[in-house]
């Protein structure tokens, strides 16, 4: 890795002889948390069209996205072959038949290398998990499993609609077919101590994971977290205490698991809160210089916690 931490890039130029870029997708599923199976509203942070960039407007065909996305990266990042990440809400959530069509359409075109499947732990029983191992004997994939936090209390507040015993049973099942799993984290969700957050993160040191998504809590626009920061009920985390957190995180994760992210990206008529007003770049450098401040990396503690 590099000094600090495992980036994903450089998990990709360990795997490709070639620059990959993942193109994200909207597949057109929804959530069991959305349509009334583990409630209704989806998770209260969530407004889709905020962070899926195919979710804005009118959504077009798989087609006609991966078309887009593949002009995008070669026109303006020189991009070779791609990933694409079915991203936009559940994309487990459907009859196999289903699934199989829109992975199958993916893989159709020759620069695609990969899948990336965006889902849920309450959305990955056998069969599905069975399907997805078909795929991985023929290409790279990742699933990506939203977790946020360990505690089931916070998963409640932000109706989340699972638990943390099915996270890790989703992620025990997937590990026994061979499966690489990501997992997504929010930090600074509503009632989370410091306490809180390390626990999520040892929890997620022992389960044998192969990459992490990491941002701070967002507050987007038409979301009913927006109405509870007009109303005072949440904050949201200044840049120095999210660029604190991020690093105090990333020493409790082991150094082999790759860091696929590790800032949220909204920004404009979307965003509420925080406004932050720096870049991405801006982000990643505050955190790499942390790190040198410590003098310590990602998985420095892991090591202590594990023995």
């Amino acid at each position: 890795m590099n000094k600090y931490y495992f980036s994903y890039s450089e998990y990709l130029k360990n795997i490709f002889p070639f620059k990959v870029y993942k193109i994200a997708l909207d597949a057109g599923f929804t959530c069991p948390n959305r349509d009334g199976s583990a409630g209704y509203g989806g998770c209260i942070y969530c407004d889709n069209k905020s962070f899926s960039p195919n979710s804005k407007g009118e959504r077009k065909s798989v087609h006609e996205q991966i078309l887009k996305g593949m002009e995008f990266y070669r026109k303006n990042f020189n991009a070779e072959r791609f990933i694409v990440y079915f991203q936009a809400y559940t994309n487990t959530y459907g009859p196999a038949g289903l699934l199989k069509e829109l992975y199958d359409e993916a893989l159709s075109f020759p620069d695609v290398v990969g899948l990336s499947i965006g889902t849920r732990p309450d959305c990955l029983p056998d069969d599905v998990l069975d399907l997805l191992v078909d795929y991985s004997n023929k290409t790279h994939l990742s699933v990506e499993i939203g977790l946020q936090s360990m505690h089931n209390e916070t998963l409640r507040l932000i109706n989340r609609g699972h638990n943390y015993e099915q996270f890790s049973d989703a992620v025990m099942r997937a590990k026994q077919r061979g499966l690489k799993i990501c997992v997504h984290v929010i930090l600074g969700l509503p009632g989370e101590t410091h306490e809180m957050m390390m626990q999520t993160a040892d929890a997620l040191a022992g389960s044998d994971i192969d990459g992490l998504k990491i941002h701070h809590l967002y507050v987007a626009e038409k979301t009913l977290l927006e109405k509870m920061y007009n109303a005072g009920e949440i904050k949201t985390l200044a840049l120095d205490e999210y660029i604190t957190l991020v690093c105090d995180f990333l020493e409790r994760i082991p150094s082999g698991v790759a860091i696929q992210r590790l800032t949220g990206e909204l920004k404009g008529e979307f965003l509420i809160a925080p406004e932050w007003d720096v870049s991405k770049r801006v982000i990643l450098s505050a955190i790499e210089k942390e790190f040198a401040r410590r003098g310590t990396h990602q998985g420095i503690y892991n090591l202590i916690l594990h023995e």
